[in-house]
């Protein structure tokens, strides 16, 4: 069993495409009413239907008030690191600190070199990722960011403005050489959908990164780890991801926590997304943190 006692937080990913805006203004407000901690929005700007999720997420940061913003992930092939932690200081400070960034190594070379990107592969986009996680660090701080590599050059960047809260960097990461740079350097690890790395290949991964995590001098206990989770929640028996009836959802989400190590769950609802919201926000997220509770405290 692995859980890593941290206390748990759930989000909702917002559809991005231009065509049904008014639906995702309408979910975020609904999120942030029903108590939800998170609004994701994925970051594909190939996409030619896609609104910039940068965009998308300081318009809706204005039309609330308590939630935070998550880039589920950001790419930094596309995003130079300085430029990002700019943006997401900018926004911290104008949002009183709501504002996490998920970010990537760019994921589909040929679509970010599709916008002029460099389209980095393998070893070749670990470096730099590991070299983009460090300039992020320092300039979300108020030193002074200067680097020569292959990869970055920035001479003397004086940092700022300081975010009123920490800035997190959690790093959406899936083979093994992304998810050891994840437990040597990032604050959590994001793991791309559940149908894409499913609950019975998550304990391998999150060897690696605890492995990762002590080898560098670091306690695993202190990195968050959020799965994002496509599914319906329902009567019916087929469908993309989980799929079951809520009392599926609640025992699902409890294990995947105190057996899989999550604290964090980004629902991705794959049908009607006000009505899942709903259910999900309403019955089963206090439900799994009523259940967890219970796990922990050995009730």
């Amino acid at each position: 069993m692995t859980d890593y006692q941290r206390p748990l937080s759930f989000g909702v990913s917002l559809e991005p495409s231009a065509g049904v805006w008014p639906q995702t203004r309408l979910l975020a407000r609904r999120a942030e009413d029903s108590g939800l901690d998170y609004l994701a929005v994925q970051d594909h700007p190939y996409q030619p239907g896609h609104l910039d999720a940068w965009t998308l997420i300081t318009h809706l940061s204005a039309l609330t008030h308590r939630i935070s913003f998550l880039t589920d992930v950001a790419d930094l092939q596309l995003r130079p690191p300085v430029m990002l932690a700019k943006a997401a200081a900018s926004l911290s400070v104008l949002t009183d600190g709501r504002i996490q960034l998920g970010v990537g190594g760019g994921g589909i070379p040929d679509a970010i070199a599709s916008m002029g990107g460099p389209a980095r592969r393998g070893q070749d986009m670990v470096a730099y990722t590991e070299e983009s996680l460090g300039l992020l660090r320092t300039a979300l701080s108020d030193g002074a960011v200067q680097l020569h590599s292959p990869y970055h050059s920035v001479d003397g960047y004086r940092a700022g403005p300081v975010p009123p809260k920490p800035v997190e960097l959690w790093l959406g990461a899936q083979k093994p050489r992304m998810l050891a740079l994840t437990g040597r350097g990032a604050d959590g690890w994001i793991s791309p959908l559940n149908i894409y790395v499913p609950p019975q290949e998550v304990p391998s991964r999150q060897r690696i990164i605890d492995e990762a995590a002590a080898g560098a001098g670091r306690d695993p206990g202190t990195l968050r780890r959020v799965y994002n989770v496509i599914g319906v929640i329902g009567e019916q028996r087929e469908g993309t991801g989980l799929v079951g009836d809520v009392r599926r959802w609640v025992d699902t989400l409890t294990e995947w926590t105190v057996e899989l190590g999550f604290d964090t769950f980004v629902f991705w609802p794959a049908t009607d997304p006000e009505r899942q919201l709903a259910l999900f926000a309403d019955e089963i997220v206090p439900a799994v943190r009523e259940r967890v509770d219970a796990v922990r405290s050995g009730r």
